[in-house]
């Protein structure tokens, strides 16, 4: 499997496995992502916040979709919304025909492990693994592919990221670069159509940034969606589209 290039197996029968079916956006093309009308509101003991205020939103597959708005402005749980690790206090949210604020939680974990590959700002490799091992864990999650066939494919993908020399060594060994590169390995390794990143480059320098930045792109132009939470405008410019929030609400897109 090259990055960028999506790949067809077979898998256990779940709630609506894989992102195939689609419903429609607002200007009549086919939406891959549709949230509407997503509120989400924080109780606290100083009261409600609200962190998202009637969000309408579509993405198209293939799409490459920038976040971008301050600190506080909602771009994380935007993100979180999507990836099912938070859930709206109202309104909808579905992927491919899934309304996936209707999952319970073990449904959601199992259909997230399929359908979205999430790259984080701080990696979030296990120490205690080697890089290899860590890029294995979502098809041992998932019981993708046969078990005998996980280690080449992991072994591909670090390949195609370029740091397959670095497959056995803890994480704690690689660079900044190189440990988002392997984060990015481990969200390819069940091929899934959509890609959820936040900050992926906010740790890095502004070359490496670049080449991650590039590695998005090819992942694009092979058919993956992506929506990519940056505070660098410049990248985020560089994105098929660019959407803005302030206090909750989107302002641009």
């Amino acid at each position: 499997m090259v990055v960028g290039e999506t790949v067809n197996y077979s898998s256990e029968k779940h709630v609506k496995t894989r992102a195939t079916s689609e419903s429609k956006s607002t200007n009549g093309h086919s939406a891959l992502i549709d949230f509407r009308d997503v509120e989400k509101i924080y109780r606290t003991e100083a009261g409600d916040f609200p962190a998202l205020r009637g969000i309408n939103l579509q993405i198209e597959g293939g799409e490459f979709v920038s976040v971008i708005g301050k600190s506080g402005s909602g771009k994380t749980t935007l993100v979180n919304m999507l990836t099912g690790i938070d859930h709206p206090t109202k309104g909808e949210i579905s992927i491919a025909g899934v309304n996936i604020h209707e999952l319970t939680e073990s449904n959601m974990a199992r259909w997230r492990g399929r359908n979205l590959g999430v790259v984080f700002q701080f990696f979030q490799l296990l120490p205690t693994l080697s890089v290899v091992q860590n890029v294995m864990i979502p098809m041992d999650f998932c019981n993708m592919y046969v078990p005998a066939e996980r280690m080449g494919i992991a072994m591909n993908l670090l390949e195609q990221v370029g740091i397959a020399d670095h497959a056995h060594k803890p994480p704690s060994r690689l660079s900044g670069g190189q440990q988002q590169r392997a984060a990015i390995a481990r969200a390819l390794a069940n091929d899934p159509p959509i890609i959820a990143t936040d900050e992926p480059t906010g740790n890095l320098d502004s070359k490496t940034a670049n080449q991650v930045f590039e590695l998005f792109q090819k992942l694009v132009d092979g058919g993956k969606t992506i929506l990519m939470v940056t505070h660098d405008e410049d990248l985020a410019k560089r994105a098929g589209r660019t959407v803005e929030i302030a206090d909750g609400e989107i302002i641009r897109q």
